[in-house]
């Protein structure tokens, strides 16, 4: 860690004041070249640049120590497997039903004070499920916490602590919109337990997703070591601004190397709110079922990229419905942001505003149109699952390629689509749609590709949509009532 971050100033220092020869020179003597050498003053200034800012903004960043508390049968202690990876299984004798307790820490910011109640903020993944739930701040005073609100989509959580200690610092939230790649930051938190560290390094890649656990964000890459007990800490920049929470890493020894991931503090400020109004993240929700891209759904479609989302299928009475969007329309826009794949759509529709309008730019049959839709809240997963009956079709569709030809042993000229998912419960399912079902006509028209499908699809907005398919080497129709 010290030759990387020598490495580092040593890069800066030579960029900032020229350390280079002015070429090479020997006199008479036989002594060596003479090199320009930057002064001690230089480089002390840009260590207190640094020494500033870590004593800006530390004292915002907290250690949080939490106990999780369960009641486990002779199987022995359970505890959440996320918080087993970051914490450790907790001990016990399993002969007999009793009470364990299990210890995990991590890091926090933060991020509000409301008169006497201070608000922080840190990962879902580091509260769990706990009982009890201590903050440490950098000068070591302690406060005995309590949960304000959690999400599991975006792994975020906010407690509160009350004080009436007047000093408590409370720390600046940038925009993580205007970060770059290869801008210099400091990872703040209290990995393995060890308080108020301090690593730095650069912003290595930015809109990256798929991160554990499902989370939605598109998150800040980083290679500041970043370790276990850091999640919920705070990523900072050069004014002194935390720009993301870190949050997870990739290892596969357990420690960092050089992989570490934040969310971008502007897909969380609209959660504090939430948080401290609510008790919960609110999301916008759109009502439709989408799929990414890739190439062979791009060559199928014509398109000229593999920017944006494919709609699948629309819930007749959501905003999309609504709004008049159909299956097989790529949305490549979500009011003033471009999107590139589905995690974009879900990320950048649930940060809309709940009953306000937003503009949805589409793709449809390759010429662009603009939807205004009214965002609604969105329900629980079960509740949007109990509204598979308006889903249309309810069925998802990929081209015929050369490899599934070869896996589903078809000839060159079996054509058509092929059904790779039917929801439950919708349209399609009922009317007896299955998977690898191959898709050769709709209403009577020919079917060879995405484009066509979609096409003879949408040519009939109400009424009998009939469907000629393929299924183990037996051609059947079907016929579903679109209302």
């Amino acid at each position: 860690m010290k030759n990387k971050q020598f490495l580092f100033l040593s890069i800066l220092v030579l960029f900032a004041f020229g350390a280079c020869s002015s070429g090479p020179s020997q006199t008479s003597t036989g002594n060596p070249p003479q090199i320009s050498i930057p002064s001690l003053q230089n480089m002390e200034d840009l260590q207190n640049s640094f020494r500033g800012l870590v004593q800006a903004v530390l004292p915002s960043v907290v250690r949080i120590d939490v106990v999780e508390v369960t009641t486990q049968n002779q199987d022995g202690p359970q505890t959440n497997p996320f918080f087993e990876f970051f914490f450790g299984r907790p001990e016990g004798d399993s002969t007999n039903p009793q009470e364990y307790r299990a210890e995990g820490l991590g890091s926090g910011v933060i991020v509000r004070r409301d008169g006497q109640t201070v608000f922080v903020l840190t990962n879902a993944h580091v509260i769990g499920d706990a009982t009890e739930i201590s903050i440490t701040l950098d000068d070591q005073r302690e406060y005995m916490a309590e949960l304000v609100g959690k999400d599991a989509r975006k792994d975020l959580a906010l407690v509160s602590f009350d004080t009436s200690d007047q000093d408590i610092v409370v720390a600046r939230l940038g925009n993580s919109d205007e970060l770059y790649v290869g801008d210099w930051v400091l990872a703040m938190g209290s990995p393995f337990g060890f308080q108020s560290t301090v690593t730095a390094g650069i912003i290595s890649a930015l809109n990256r997703t798929g991160g554990p656990g499902g989370n939605i964000s598109d998150f800040i890459q980083t290679d500041a070591a970043i370790n276990r007990g850091n999640s919920g800490g705070a990523l900072v920049n050069l004014q002194g601004e935390v720009i993301g929470i870190n949050t997870w890493i990739t290892t596969q020894s357990g420690g960092s190397v050089g992989l570490g991931f934040a969310i971008p503090i502007n897909n969380v400020k609209r959660a504090i709110e939430d948080f401290i109004a609510t008790g919960e993240v609110q999301y916008g929700w759109l009502g439709v079922s989408i799929g990414s891209v890739d190439r062979e759904i791009q060559q199928s479609l014509g398109l000229e990229s593999g920017r944006g989302a494919l709609v699948n299928s629309v819930y007749k009475n959501s905003p999309a419905g609504r709004a008049g969007l159909l299956p097989g329309d790529i949305i490549v826009r979500v009011g003033n942001r471009g999107v590139n794949s589905s995690d974009d759509v879900v990320l950048r529709v649930g940060e809309l505003p709940v009953n306000e309008s937003a503009d949805l730019q589409v793709l449809r049959n390759r010429q662009l149109i603009t939807l205004p839709v009214e965002i609604v809240s969105r329900e629980s997963e079960d509740a949007i699952a109990g509204q598979s009956q308006d889903l249309w079709t309810g069925a998802s569709v990929y081209p015929v390629t050369k490899d599934l030809r070869r896996e589903l042993n078809l000839a060159e000229n079996d054509t058509g689509v092929l059904v790779t998912q039917v929801i439950r419960r919708s349209p399609a399912a009922i009317a007896g749609m299955q998977d690898r079902d191959r898709i050769i006509r709709v209403n009577g028209q020919s079917v060879t590709n995405l484009q066509e499908y979609y096409l003879a699809l949408n040519s009939r907005l109400t009424g009998d949509i009939e469907f000629s398919y393929v299924r183990d080497g037996v051609e059947l129709k079907i016929t579903i009532v679109k209302n």
